[in-house]
């Protein structure tokens, strides 16, 4: 019985002058197909609520056929909820899958290796001592601050002559451990108004996004990923690992670091606007990968499933049960499920 022989896959390539990409016509087929669905659930999303509307109704509001309340709901209501769904999940694919690549360990997420934990717990702090609501400009700020502050501590502990993905994930893991205490500490030792406006934001929601909290993050997240793109070509390298990345020329430190600034950004813009937001970082680099079947995890995969994953989550925590619930909590579930399916899977494929 003659071997199947493989002549890989197949790709297409866009050139323009010195530059080039690639594309693997799998990888374009399947990111097409999430984004039509991505899109079909944004408008169902926009015609679901108190009160209902139809596609055409939805599509008449933004050609500017709708006056009055349609109008009002669609565009004012809805929609920047619908956007920052879409956005943030697929900004939270992206920070999972640059630790997942930069560590080769499906386990690690910002989620699990304590950057959300600290991203909450700045938030927490300017909440708590500045009285500031959550998703406002001083809690992005302390987000940011508590997501870098958190990744520096994990990168300083976690590094012996670089920095190796199952090191890096014990040290997420206990430095994670200790911000949720102290986040506990400071919504114990808070005054119960703000006790409870923290432990709402803190539960991961998107019912207090509108424009005004929309509009920057999506900025900030725009800008981060044109930087990525920069450093995409870098971070495929380092998946070979360090020796062999620093001999094609890359920066090794440099990079990663990049890398990582570029991760908790991401992370921390998602957490200040919405709260935390657990599990689609973990989940979605590693679906992507099954589905779109590449060699490494690949960010714009990633980034698309993100989108869904977390699109539908916020349609199930709005209609789905009889009261509505904070979308992490959805996600809670749905990563929790993943989660336990991923360490019965890795712990099968070990001998």
């Amino acid at each position: 019985m003659s071997a199947a022989v493989d002549f890989g896959t197949r790709t297409v390539v866009l050139r323009r002058g010195p530059f080039s990409v690639r594309f693997r016509i799998r990888t374009l087929v399947m990111c097409a197909a999430l984004a039509v669905v991505t899109l079909a659930v944004a408008v169902l999303a926009l015609c679901l609520g108190d009160l209902p509307l139809t596609v055409p109704e939805v599509v008449s509001a933004f050609a500017g056929q709708q006056s009055g309340i349609v109008e009002t709901v669609v565009l004012e209501w809805r929609l920047p909820r619908v956007l920052a769904s879409v956005v943030f999940g697929a900004a939270l694919g992206v920070s999972g899958a640059i630790f997942q690549s930069l560590t080769r360990n499906p386990l690690a997420s910002p989620d699990i290796i304590g950057l959300s934990a600290g991203s909450y717990a700045g938030g927490l702090v300017v909440i708590i001592l500045a009285g500031a609501a959550g998703g406002s400009l001083p809690v992005a700020g302390g987000a940011i601050v508590g997501g870098l502050v958190a990744a520096a501590l994990v990168y300083l502990l976690a590094y012996r002559r670089g920095v190796q993905g199952f090191r890096l994930i014990v040290v997420g893991i206990g430095i994670s451990a200790m911000l949720e205490a102290l986040s506990i500490y400071l919504v114990l030792r808070a005054k119960l108004e703000v006790a409870m406006a923290a432990a709402i934001w803190g539960a991961g929601s998107l019912n207090s996004v509108g424009w005004s909290q929309f509009v920057p993050a999506f900025a900030v997240i725009a800008v981060t990923f044109v930087a990525l793109g920069a450093l995409s070509r870098p971070m495929r390298q380092l998946e070979l690992g360090d020796d062999a990345a620093r001999s094609l020329g890359s920066r090794v430190e440099p990079a990663r670091l990049g890398l990582v600034v570029c991760a908790v950004a991401l992370t921390a813009l998602v957490t200040a606007a919405a709260g935390p937001i657990a599990f689609v970082a973990l989940a979605a680099p590693q679906i992507a990968q099954r589905l779109t079947r590449t060699a490494g995890i690949a960010l714009v995969p990633s980034a698309f499933l993100g989108a869904l994953v977390l699109a539908v989550s916020d349609i199930l925590a709005q209609h789905a049960l009889p009261a509505p619930l904070p979308v992490g909590l959805v996600t809670v579930v749905i990563g929790g499920a993943y989660l336990t399916w991923l360490l019965i899977h890795e712990a099968r494929r070990r001998p």
